[in-house]
C-alpha cells in the first residue's frame, strides 16, 4: 500500500516542472511521515534536472531542503511525535554499518547514501524529494528544527546551512581566525552568518562590489572585489581559511596566495571544469587545498541547534508552486537574495 500526494516534477531532462502526483510508501516501523511546509530551491536541483552532472532518473521531484511537521510515526519511533517540527536534507538512508556511517559521516557510506531525490533506495524504489506535500523518511535521517527558527528560513539550512557549517567547524573558524568567503549567494550568505556567529573575522571575496552592502549587513568586516587584480596582492597571506562557495573556475594559485602559512582553502562549490594549481602554492606555505560535502546527520542537528542559539536563518524569497520555473531561471541568472523557498501548501492547490 502507498499514499498519493501532490508534487512538482520534471518529466524529462531539462523539461519545465509541472504539477503531478506521486506515491509515498506506507509507514515502516522506523518511518516518519512529514507534512512538508517549505522546500528550498538549491542550485543543485537545477543541475540535476538538466543532467549537468550525469544521467538522472525521471520523472524527478527535486528538493533536499525540507522543513515541516510530523504527521505520523511508525510503531518503533520514539524520537519524534506528531506535531514536532522537523527537517530533511540531502540523504534519507545509508547502510548504517560501515566505518563512515558508524562515525556519523553517512554522506560517505561505502554502499552509497540514498539521496533524497534522484536516487534508488535499498528497496529498489526511486526517491522523490521535497517539492511535494508529504514525504516519508526513516527516523534516523530526520532532524529536529528547534523553536525560534521559522520553518521557512530553516528549510535552506538542511543543505546550504550544513554545507557551510561543516567545513567552518572542521577547519576551526572561531575567535582569532580570519575567514574569507568566496561568493555571496545561497551558500556564501550562510557561510558569512555562521562564521561570524562562530567568532571569526569574516571577509567576503566576490567578483564585484555589487553585494557589498548586503555582505557587511550580514556581519562581514570587509568586502573585496576579486575582479580587481590588486585585491590578491593587498590580501596576500591574510587568511587562516578560505571557503569557496562558487561553482566557477578560479585562479586557484591567486587564492592560495591569500592564505597564511598553514592555512586552508576548502571548496564546497562544484565547477564544471577541473581546478588546477601549482604545487608550490601549497608547498611554499604548508597550505591545504580541500573539499567538503554536506555533513552527517548528527552534525546537521548540531548545525540546526547552533543556528537556533544564534538566531540564524536563511535570507529567503517565498514563492508559490506555479513560480518554480521562473525561480529556476532567476537562480541561473543570480537573481535571488538569497534562497527561494516553495510554500508547499500551494502544491496541488
Amino acid at each position: 500500500m502507498t499514499t498519493t500526494t501532490h508534487a512538482i516534477a520534471a518529466p524529462s531532462p531539462g523539461a519545465a516542472l509541472s504539477p503531478t502526483t506521486i506515491e509515498r510508501r506506507d509507514l515502516r516501523p522506523d518511518d516518519v511521515l512529514i507534512d512538508i511546509a517549505y522546500a528550498g530551491i538549491c542550485h543543485s536541483d537545477i543541475h540535476q534536472v538538466k543532467e549537468d552532472w550525469g544521467s538522472a532518473i525521471f520523472p524527478m521531484v527535486p528538493g533536499h531542503e525540507i522543513a515541516g511537521v510530523v504527521a505520523a510515526v511508525g510503531s518503533d519511533v520514539t524520537k519524534y511525535q506528531v506535531g514536532d517540527r522537523v527537517g530533511v536534507g540531502c540523504m534519507v538512508d545509508s547502510c548504517g554499518e560501515c566505518e563512515y556511517c558508524v562515525a556519523g559521516t553517512e554522506q560517505f557510506c561505502v554502499k552509497g547514501n540514498i539521496q533524497t531525490y534522484n536516487g534508488v533506495g535499498f528497496d529498489g524504489e526511486n526517491t522523490y524529494g521535497g517539492y511535494s506535500r508529504q514525504i516519508v523518511v526513516k527516523d534516523s535521517f530526520v532532524c529536529r528544527i528547534p523553536e525560534g527558527i521559522g520553518l521557512d528560513v530553516a528549510a535552506p539550512l538542511l543543505c546550504a546551512g550544513i554545507t557551510t557549517y561543516s567545513p567552518l567547524n572542521r577547519w576551526g573558524a572561531g575567535p582569532g581566525k580570519k575567514v574569507a568567503v568566496v561568493g555571496l549567494g545561497g551558500l556564501g550568505h550562510m557561510a558569512v552568518k555562521i562564521a561570524v556567529a562562530m567568532g571569526a573575522e569574516v571577509t567576503v571575496l566576490s567578483q564585484s562590489l555589487k553585494k557589498q552592502e548586503d555582505g557587511l549587513k550580514l556581519g562581514a568586516k570587509d568586502y573585496f572585489a576579486t575582479g580587481d587584480a590588486s585585491t590578491f596582492k593587498q590580501l596576500r597571506g591574510r587568511f587562516d581559511l578560505i571557503l569557496n562557495t562558487v561553482s566557477a573556475t578560479l585562479p586557484v594559485d591567486s587564492y592560495l596566495g591569500m592564505l597564511r602559512v598553514g592555512g586552508a582553502m576548502v571548496n564546497v562549490g562544484a565547477p564544471g571544469e577541473p581546478l588546477s594549481y601549482n604545487a608550490f602554492s601549497l608547498l611554499g606555505g604548508n597550505r591545504v587545498l580541500a573539499g567538503s560535502m554536506i555533513g552527517g546527520i548528527a552534525e546537521t542537528q548540531e548545525m540546526l541547534d547552533f543556528c537556533a542559539e544564534h538566531g540564524i536563518g536563511a535570507e529567503i524569497e517565498t514563492i508559490s508552486a506555479d513560480q518554480v520555473n521562473v525561480a529556476y531561471d532567476r537562480v541561473e541568472n543570480s537573481d535571488v537574495r538569497y534562497r527561494f523557498v516553495i510554500d508547499a501548501a500551494t502544491i496541488g492547490a
